[in-house]
């Protein structure tokens, strides 16, 4: 678990913490910009991870496995970062139709996990 934000925090440390929590996603998975943000301990802050990785500074950074909170690629259809996204995505076995992920939820938060109700049995 990502440590609290301090107020007192740095932009840089704020980055590391955002690069961080991209790069712990794990091949064939995806998660929101919101959720990256919480992951990072910087809750309500996905505008931050969009701007952090539309700089695009990090090699190796698997940027391509975040994506917008319902699913879909960020980058307009058609354009070379949504061609590229999809590329990656598919060549990790995620699923994409439409600009959008199939078959796959997002991680649940901490406060969901302790706080939602049972899921009911069929």
């Amino acid at each position: 678990m990502a440590p609290k934000p301090n107020a007192s925090e740095s932009p840089a440390a704020a980055r590391q913490r955002i690069l961080a929590a991209v790069r712990a996603i794990p091949a064939g998975e995806v998660a929101g910009y919101g959720e990256v943000a919480r992951r990072a301990g910087l809750p309500g802050r996905a505008r931050l991870v969009a701007r952090i990785l539309s700089a695009g500074d990090e090699p190796g950074l698997p940027w391509h496995r975040v994506l917008r909170s319902d699913g879909r690629i960020a980058f307009p259809e058609g354009s070379e970062g949504f061609d590229e996204q999809v590329q990656r995505l598919r060549a990790e076995g995620v699923r994409v139709e439409a600009g959008r992920v199939r078959g796959q939820r997002a991680a649940p938060t901490l406060d969901e996990m302790l706080w939602a109700p049972p899921a009911r049995k069929r």
